[in-house]
């Protein structure tokens, strides 16, 4: 089998060579590239690749139609939004992702971002090297918040764990209870959690259902004064309704992870601009320890999908 990797796993070179080998030491080519998000350079990297191995890039029916010998497509990422899944399954392409090598590391960047925007973090550091004092800037603690999780999967529920742990109280909305929620979560409809909720963290994937979620109607049933956080997808939120809602005093701030596109994002993007905003360049997934353990999946994918076992599977 010819495998193709198109971007960085965010790993060594080493590292890379270590997980790589089995498969070489089997007889089968391993070929890794820098990114490039043109389908063309996509294409004449990947034309006669059985495997094709990603993580966040798009990847679009243009270049898996193209790709006439392809069998398998390697996600390294939670979501799979960026492929061209019906052009996969068209072309009867079978596709795996990596579910669950990030749920600590985004679950820890979601309260990062709570705790920073309630003891004005920013703000006070900014102070401190003006030598200036924190008058007017004294914050809030966690503790005893309502924290509102919207998309109660993996990352969801462990973001709710590691609120609980702070004391707070903990609501829930997702579509199907499955039972496996922990048992301090009060799981409540979708206009109830943003009505009661101090801080509203998002964490569904995109959808036609998800799609503007957060809109500037959602917004008006949110607590005057609450905080959203989204490190879920970035179409999830309505950036302008927001940022006016920031920019009015409505909220009183919101920590950013992921937009409509991936970063670098454009300048004069609304939420770069807005009140109290924290903004980040997607880096909620990417921490040392999810960097190997993805790697680790996305290779384990491919030895079960060459002894007709394949995992995680999507297609």
């Amino acid at each position: 089998m010819k495998i193709v990797l198109l971007e960085s796993l965010g790993i060594s070179q080493e590292i890379l060579n270590e997980c790589a080998k089995p498969l070489v030491d089997a007889g089968h080519t391993f070929t890794s590239y820098p990114k490039d998000s043109n389908p063309q350079v996509q294409i004449e990297r990947a034309k006669d690749a059985d495997i094709i191995m990603i993580a966040n890039m798009p990847l679009s029916k243009e270049v898996i139609r193209a790709c006439k010998n392809l069998k398998f497509i390697d996600v390294a990422f939670t979501g799979v939004d960026h492929v061209d899944l019906a052009a996969a399954k068209e072309m009867g392409v079978k596709v795996s992702n990596a579910a669950g090598y990030s749920t600590q590391a985004v679950a820890e960047i979601a309260l990062c971002m709570m705790l920073n925007l309630l003891r004005n973090i920013p703000q006070v550091e900014q102070r401190c090297r003006q030598g200036q004092t924190k008058d007017g800037l004294v914050g809030c603690e966690l503790r005893g918040k309502t924290v509102g999780i919207v998309g109660a999967g993996a990352i969801g529920c462990r973001t709710a764990e590691l609120c609980h742990a702070f004391g707070c109280k903990v609501l829930g909305y997702k579509r199907h209870i499955t039972g496996n929620e922990p048992s301090f979560m009060e799981f409540t409809s979708l206009d109830e959690l943003l009505n009661r909720s101090d801080i509203v963290s998002l964490h569904c994937p995109i959808n036609d259902d998800s799609k503007h979620l957060i809109n500037a109607q959602s917004i008006a049933k949110m607590k005057q004064g609450a905080y959203l956080i989204n490190t879920a997808r970035g179409p999830v939120v309505d950036s302008q309704a927001l940022a006016d809602a920031l920019n009015a005093g409505y909220l009183s701030g919101a920590g950013i992870d992921v937009f409509e596109k991936e970063p670098p994002l454009d300048t004069t993007h609304p939420l770069l601009h807005s009140k109290n905003t924290i903004v980040t360049p997607h880096v909620a997934f990417a921490s040392a320890e999810s960097m190997l353990a993805r790697a680790q999946i996305v290779f384990d994918n491919i030895e079960a999908f060459l002894s007709g076992k394949q995992k995680n599977v999507i297609l």
